[in-house]
This record gives C-alpha cells, sequence and structure tokens, in this order.
C-alpha cells in the first residue's frame, strides 16, 4: 500500500500529545534468547510479538523451545543450554537479530539444523559470525552463495571455550557470541577485533546478568560464566520507534511524548532524542545509534545549518543500503545532499512532494514520514514494510495527526 502525508505544519492546535509504541524488538529478541536458555519457565512483559519478533518466537519453536503468547507477555520454556531438538529446520525472514542468535544458538548444540531466510537476508552480512562459530568446532554447509544463507549448521558436541570475532560490520555477532557461550558449560572467552558501536552489546551484557550470568571484560576480550535463571521481566518501549515522534517534535514544534520512555533506558537511540534538544545542523558520528541516521536525514533540510552524518558506513549493509536511501529519497525532494563513503552532508531547504522509494526498509518508510508531516506531496511507497518492527505505524500517526490539529 501507498501512504500519504499530511502536511500539518502551521495547522497544529494541540501540541501536546502523547503516543504508545511496541516494546523494544532488541529487547524482546535477547530476552527471547536468554529465557530460552535459562533453566526453567520465564514470563516476558510488554515484549514486541509482531515483524521480526514473531519470526524469532517461529525459530525457538522450530528449534523445540516452548514460547507461549499472550498479547505482549511471552512464557518461554527454557532448555538449561541444551535444545530439545538435535534435527531442525529454521525460517529467520528477514529478522537479522533471529539470523545471527540462533545461528550462534545452533552452533553451540550437538545437533544438525536447516536455516533459510527471505531474499534480503541472504544478501546481509554474516561471515564473520560463521568464522568464529568454526572457531569452536561448528561446521556449515552453504546451499547456495558461500558464508549466506540457506545452510546447514552441524553444531559443535564439545564447543571449544574461545572464539574470536570481528565487529565491523554488526556488534549482533558479538552478543550472539555473548549469549549463547554458556552453552559450552565452562567459562568462554571471546576475543573482538574491529570497532562498532557498543550500546547494544552493553545492553546484552546487562541483561545477561539480570538473568544470572556474570561477564568479566578486559581490554578487548570477554568472559562468560555460569548459567541463566528463569525471571519475570519487563520490556521497555521501542527507543528507535520513538525517536520518529520526538523527530517530530524538532520539526513542528509541538511536545509530543512517547509513554515509558525514560532517561535510564538500555537502548541507544535514545542518544538521538538527547540530540534533538539542542542539535540545528552540524557534524555528528552516529555510529553508536546508526539506526536513526535515517530519522535526522529525514529532518535535516528543516535545519538552520547543513547536517554532516558520519561512522555509519555499516548501515549499507542492512535491510537496504541505507545511505543509497538517503540521498535518492532527499534529491526526489528536491533537498542537496552529499553521499559520503561513511555518511552524508545534508543542506537546509524546503522539501518538494514526491514518492519515497522505501528498498523494502521499514526504517525508510517510517523516517520519511516525518519530513512528510512538513511538506505537500509526501507519498510513502510500499508503506506496509514497517510491518517489520512497528505495525501499526501509520495508524499511530494518523490517529495522532488528527489530535495535534483537532
Amino acid at each position: 500500500m501507498n501512504y500519504t502525508v499530511q502536511n500539518i505544519y502551521g495547522a497544529i492546535k494541540n501540541p501536546k500529545q502523547s503516543v504508545c509504541v511496541p516494546g523494544s524488538k532488541s529487547i524482546t529478541a535477547r530476552a527471547l534468547l536468554l529465557a530460552a536458555l535459562a533453566d526453567g519457565r520465564s514470563t516476558l512483559y510488554g515484549a514486541q510479538t509482531e515483524g521480526d519478533c514473531a519470526e524469532f518466537i517461529g525459530g525457538l519453536r522450530s528449534l523445540g523451545i516452548g514460547v507461549e503468547v499472550d498479547g505482549t507477555t511471552v512464557n518461554v520454556e527454557g532448555c538449561g543450554g541444551a535444545l530439545p531438538l538435535n534435527q531442525a529446520e529454521v525460517y529467520v525472514g528477514s529478522a537479522g537479530t533471529a539470523a545471527r542468535f540462533l545461528t550462534a544458538l545452533a552452533a553451540f548444540s550437538d545437533g544438525q539444523y536447516t536455516f533459510n531466510s527471505s531474499e534480503q537476508m541472504k544478501r546481509r552480512p554474516i561471515a564473520p559470525l560463521i568464522n568464529s562459530l568454526k572457531d569452536i568446532g561448528a561446521s556449515f554447509t552453504f546451499l547456495g552463495q558461500g558464508n549466506c544463507f540457506p545452510f546447514i549448521v552441524k553444531g559443535a558436541k564439545n564447543p571449544a571455550t574461545r572464539a574470536v570475532v570481528n565487529i565491523d560490520k554488526s556488534s549482533q555477532f558479538l552478543s550472539a557470541l555473548l549469549i549463547c557461550a554458556v552453552c559450552a558449560k565452562r567459562p568462554f572467552e571471546i576475543e573482538v577485533e574491529g570497532t562498532h558501536g557498543m550500546d547494544y552489546v552493553n545492553m546484552t551484557c546487562d541483561m545477561m546478568w539480570s538473568f544470572g550470568v556474570n561477564i568479566k571484560r578486559v581490554g578487548n576480550k570477554y568472559t562468560v560464566f555460569g548459567g541463566y535463571e528463569p525471571k519475570r521481566y519487563d520490556i521497555e518501549p521501542d527507543i528507535s520507534a520513538a525517536c520518529y515522534f520526538y523527530a517530530a517534535n524538532k520539526i513542528l514544534g509541538t511536545d509530543i511524548s512517547v509513554r515509558g520512555v525514560m532517561p535510564h533506558t538500555m537502548q541507544g537511540d535514545y542518544k538521538l532524542i538527547q540530540l534533538l534538544k539542542n542539535f540545528d545542523g552540524g557534524e555528528v558520528d552516529m555510529s553508536a545509534f546508526s539506526d536513526q541516521a535515517l530519522t535526522l536525514a529525514a529532518i535535516a533540510p528543516y535545519l538552520k545549518n547543513p547536517t554532516t552524518i558520519t561512522g555509519i558506513a555499516h548501515i549499507r549493509g542492512q535491510e537496504c543500503d541505507r545511505i543509497k536511501a538517503i540521498v535518492t529519497n532527499l534529491t526526489a525532494l528536491g533537498v542537496r545532499v552529499e553521499e559520503r563513503e561513511d555518511g552524508v552532508k545534508i543542506y537546509p531547504s524546503q522539501p518538494v512532494g514526491c514518492e519515497i522509494e522505501t528498498f523494502g526498509d521499514h526504517r525508510v518508510a517510517m523516517a520519511f514520514a516525518i519530513t512528510g508531516l512538513r511538506c505537500n506531496g509526501v507519498v510513502i511507497k510500499n508503506a506496509e514494510v514497517c510491518q517489520k518492527t512497528f505495525a501499526g505505524y501509520f495508524e499511530v500517526l494518523d490517529k495522532l495527526i488528527n489530535q495535534l490539529t483537532e
């Protein structure tokens, strides 16, 4: 479906509003895996259960993990670090977190597992994680292109207790190893190569500690000790989803808040909310909160000074080449933009209406919808792609527009 955005700039009568967003995808995914590896039954509250997280839940069920979903409450029967099935077929769709975390889980397990994915996921990077999993004794048979989905994983019956991982393309490779390291049943050391924003790794470590596992970090080496205990665990609202509404505040002068968003959140994307308080253009390294590069780019034309976003070369390998998506859509909007290897420079201007190409990427659709709140004629093509993380996004946006302008 296509979605036509309403230009409401100058028509706002009730600027103070609040909205709800789904639970954090990142926290939900980690909590699902931690609960699956715990020794007993865990209950997760406020979980996201659609899109990518639904794929994650389906993958866990395929591996023999009992998962019951009741609205946003999820009950997980943990396996104590040993999968119930030693043979299974797992489909991860386009869910990057599920693809990486469940592949690691299979590699640490005594069995043989066939993984398949969407065409989009087949193009996303996973080779660094596969190389690390080979270090522990797992083997891979690729059913298409090498180091890509689909493949068969033969897990390590007696995993080695050390691995090296490169995180230049994604910190999820390290998070996957950290969470699944308990399956080795002995202290496990991970040496990290490369650089990346580490907020999501810090989230992983905090959540592992909450579920009873100890982690020691010395320089670029992590050592994991112990096993997971079952828990009742509350999921925070998704800050990545919340950021679109705080970006709207910046360009509309509104006072929209997202219920449940707190400054002490574990989620690194909160950095955008902090940045927007005083930012009116300039240079910003977004390597630590790169999922919000699209959001900042989408409102940058309305800022006083040129905006230069750096540190985001790795987002070329996400659901789409997100730097290309920024350049393509801003150019179509009549905005002057310069593409760089690791980012973009965007100049102030008044966008003009156009059709936004979403490239199958949920964040492209949601970010550029915010641009259209201050520009006539912006149409989001294939707006249904937002179902990946926020199925009701455009319904929430429509309701909010009505509340702001009625």
